[in-house]
Parts: C-alpha cells; sequence; structure tokens
C-alpha cells in the first residue's frame, strides 16, 4: 500500500534526536541520534513532489532526491537507497557533513510557511539500514580491463573516481602520503560530524572491490617518494585529486608568536588522538585543555576548531569574524549547534595585532562595518575608528581557509600547467590537464570547497577517463593496422 506524500501541510519538521550540549560537549560521538523507522517514513513523506525539484536542481550531484523520498515513505528502502546510490558514491557521508540548509533544504519549495523536509538526515537513515541489512555490496566490473589508473589522493574526489573506475574494470591504484584513506574526511573533519568509521567501511568495500590503495607514499622526490614520472610509466592514465592542504598565513604585528595556530593541524591532531595514534612532541601543543582560545574565520573550518576546543575542555571559546551572522559562509546549523555548546561569537571583528612576548597572550581587534558590495559582490569590510577591544589568548587558530601546494614544482614537473591561484588547469569538460592523459579532479581544481562537489568531480572524471583510454585504444589500434 502506497503512502500518501505532501504530508508538510498536516505534518511538522522533525530533525533526529540530538544530544544535550552538556551530554555531547564531554566526547567527539556524532551528535544526532538515527531516525527510527516509522520516524523517517513520517518526515519523508513530507515532500511535496514539487514538478520542478529544486532540491535536486541544487544538489550538486544532481540526487534524485524526490524520487527516494517516496520510495523511504512507502518503506521500500532497499529500492530507495539504489536510487540514492546511483547518483551519489557516498551518501551517507554526505548526509551528515553536507550543509544541507544551503542546498538541497535550503532550495525546497514547502519552506515559505512550512518548514522544509529532512532531505540529510532521511539520507543518512536510509544508507545506514542499508549497510545493516548487507545491500551495499563492493564494486563487481562485469569484466576486467587489461589497463590501469592511478589515482593521486584518497579522499573524497579520488575515492569516488576509484569506485567508478573499478566498476568499469580498470585496474585502479590509489596512492596518499596518509596513513589512512579519507584525506580531511578522517583527518580535517571532527568525529562529532563524521564518525570514522563510517570512512573506513567505504573503504573496505573498495579493497573488497579490487581497488589497490598505496598508503604512506608520497609523490615528488624526496626520500621514500615515488617521482611523478615514473607514476605516469605505471599507468596508462592518471587523476589528480590531492586537495588542498596549505593554510593560509595570518598577518599583523605578532604573528609569528608562539600559540598562532593553523587550523588544519590543530584538527589533524585532535584526529589522531581520537583514533589513538601517538603524536609527535611538536604537536603535543595542539590542545586546548584549559586554555583561552580565539578562532579566526567563519567558514565551516572555525566551525570545527571552535568545537573541537569545547571537546578538549577549553577554559573559553571565542570565535571572531569580521562580517556579520547573515555573511557567514559556514553552516548556520553548525554556529547554532556551536552556540548550544558555549562558544562566543564575536561578530563584525577582524584581529589587529597579537600579543605576548615569546608566547601569545590576547588578540587586539578592532570592529568593523560592512560596506559597500566589492569585486567579489559581497559587501566590503571596513574598520570603525577607536574600536580596538583585546581578547585574552593562550591558543589562536587561524581558519582562514586553504591554498594549493605547488605541485609542479613539488613533482619537478613544470609542463603541469596551474593557474595564478596555483590550482590546476584543466579541460572543464574533460578534466584534462595539460599533460595528455594526465586529469585533475576536485579542491586541487576548484579550490577549497565542498565535499559533494569533490565526489561529483570524482565521479565525472572517471568517465572522462574512461572515454579517453577507450579512444586512445582505438587510436593505437588504427595506426597498427
Amino acid at each position: 500500500m502506497t503512502t500518501k506524500m505532501l504530508k508538510f501541510v498536516s505534518v511538522p519538521q522533525k530533525q533526529p534526536q540530538k544530544r544535550t550540549a552538556a551530554e555531547r560537549r564531554t566526547d567527539f560521538d556524532e551528535i544526532y541520534d538515527d531516525f527510527k523507522p516509522e520516524q523517517a517514513t513520517e518526515q519523508a513523506s513530507r515532500c511535496s513532489q514539487c514538478g520542478v525539484p529544486f532540491c535536486s536542481v541544487h544538489c550538486p550531484l544532481g540526487n534524485n532526491i524526490p524520487d527516494w523520498l517516496m520510495l523511504t515513505a512507502q518503506g521500500r528502502l532497499e529500492e530507495a537507497y539504489g536510487v540514492s546510490s546511483a547518483t551519489n558514491t557516498f551518501p551517507e557521508i554526505c548526509g551528515r557533513i553536507c550543509p544541507q540548509d544551503r542546498l538541497c533544504e535550503g532550495s525546497c519549495v514547502i519552506e515559505p510557511g512550512f518548514e522544509s523536509v529532512t532531505i540529510g538526515a532521511v539520507e543518512r537513515f536510509v544508507t545506514d539500514t542499508a549497510f545493516e541489512n548487507g545491500w551495499v555490496k563492493p564494486v563487481s566490473p562485469l569484466r576486467e580491463r587489461a589497463e590501469s589508473v592511478g589515482i593521486v589522493g584518497a579522499g573524497p574526489a579520488g575515492l569516488a573516481a576509484a569506485d567508478q573506475l573499478r566498476a568499469q574494470g580498470y585496474q585502479v591504484h590509489v596512492y596518499d602520503r596518509y596513513d589512512r584513506v579519507g584525506g580531511l574526511l578522517v583527518y580535517g573533519i571532527p568525529g562529532f560530524k563524521l564518525e570514522k568509521h563510517i570512512v573506513a567501511r567505504r573503504h573496505e568495500l573498495l579493497v573488497e572491490g579490487g581497488v589497490v590503495f598505496h598508503l604512506g607514499q608520497g609523490i615528488g622526490n624526496g626520500p621514500g617518494e615515488l617521482s611523478f614520472a615514473e607514476l605516469r610509466g605505471r599507468h596508462n592514465a592518471l587523476l589528480i585529486a590531492t586537495g588542498v592542504y596549505k593554510s593560509r598565513a595570518i598577518g599583523g604585528p605578532g604573528a609569528g608568536l608562539a600559540g598562532i595556530e593553523k587550523a588544519l593541524d590543530y584538527l589533524t591532531a585532535s584526529n589522531r588522538r581520537s583514533l589513538g595514534d601517538v603524536l609527535p612532541d611538536e604537536a603535543q601543543a595542539l590542545d586546548a585543555a584549559g586554555k583561552n582560545v580565539v578562532v579566526l574565520g567563519g567558514g565551516d573550518t572555525a566551525m570545527d576548531c571552535v568545537r573541537t576546543a569545547i571537546r578538549q575542555g577549553a577554559r573559553s571559546v571565542r570565535c571572531l569574524y569580521r562580517r556579520d551572522r547573515a555573511n557567514m559562509p559556514g553552516s548556520t546549523r553548525e554556529v547554532k549547534n556551536a552556540e548550544e555548546e558555549g562558544v562566543q561569537f564575536e561578530w563584525l571583528a577582524a584581529p589587529e595585532a597579537f600579543l605576548g612576548d615569546t608566547h601569545v597572550t590576547g588578540v587586539r581587534a578592532s570592529r568593523m562595518k560592512l560596506g559597500l558590495p566589492d569585486a567579489s559582490g559581497r559587501q566590503s569590510v571596513e574598520p570603525l575608528e577607536g574600536s580596538s577591544f583585546t581578547l585574552e589568548a593562550d591558543l589562536v587558530i587561524a581558519a582562514l581557509g586553504f591554498d594549493p601546494e605547488p605541485l609542479p614544482q613539488l613533482w619537478d614537473e613544470p609542463a603541469l600547467a596551474a593557474s595564478r591561484w596555483g590550482t590546476l588547469k584543466v579541460d572543464q569538460k574533460s578534466f584534462m590537464t595539460s599533460l595528455p592523459g594526465v586529469f585533475a579532479a576536485g579542491d586541487i581544481v576548484r579550490g577549497a570547497s565542498l565535499v559533494v562537489w569533490a565526489i561529483k568531480d570524482g565521479r565525472e572524471a572517471a568517465q572522462s577517463i574512461h572515454e579517453w583510454i577507450r579512444a586512445d585504444a582505438m587510436a593505437r589500434t588504427a595506426e597498427q593496422g
């Protein structure tokens, strides 16, 4: 019996139960409970099944959201997972960390007057149910191909491409300099947003499906590294999916003081502790316990830092952002969670200088006002005269964004063309770089962005690699004939 849809007029929106702020401050476990089956069915039935599904339009992957919501409402969960996974390689990850309030849910047509459908929570429920019931299987190609593809980077773009290429039968080898698969999914995103066994579960499936991982393998000319030239020689095609890891530096007087740390270094140290790793001596100071913490920035990385500091037992945690709440690039849901957990936000404030002799003791900041739109279309910010104030700080974390590493120089490959921002130049349709048979996808092409965009790029790059290898093989055959 089918379940009637369009229940948004009679059923209120409900998110999964969220643990209390007092409870979740004490650990790094995910803060949301899973939906119960009846809750997921009821929430999915709120979908209006509109003729133009803006939730799908504004999803980078173009997920068929109304279709799998309807199937969920009807209790046909295995079919719902089949539809969801047809366009999304990792729906259980997107359901947890996508900023749905800025994408699918933020575009839901029932939002004026009614709250949007809880798309992310239903997506997570459907996929977790699929894993529990054994519906998620490793890739199983119809036939094996002799050609091999090398992928540099085991983050979301690289893993999505590996999955798609292995399904086509290619011999897929993934190289990553870190000791675990996942990239920023493991070392950048805290466990309270994405528990690491979720990523490890996908890693195991890819291994079962025949993807070969070379972990702890850097690319370059240093000790133990594999040269880029040798890597190209091993494979018929390469995909560069390294992401962007170079933290943007903070300037100003006192910026070189001890205690001013980069966001990624801080988050990596915290995640490694949670994973049980022994940290090197230089990383021991990357702990907020008992400290007054000031985080600079307004994106999701800044939110990860402030919420991590709370869990580490910081004395106080403040977030300094030069624009107001409405102009903050991070998820509004994350800001709300941070405020519940005890984070204080200093809106319209920017650092002027860092105080201290050898170690930071405070941040001198000034109040800002919003001005006219700048070249990017966003309102410019201007300091207010005489508005300086000082925040006590034992630990300052700069979460100002990330830039790409200079891969052409690091890999001794000057023919690998890069943009003036350091990202790799690619053909917009094929994802091929300036080097034949070498492709690139994800943040190393588009700059620091969302995981869902990396998944999309990885999937599309895999298709382009497949088409290029087939065309190349046909050209070689024609030459020999």
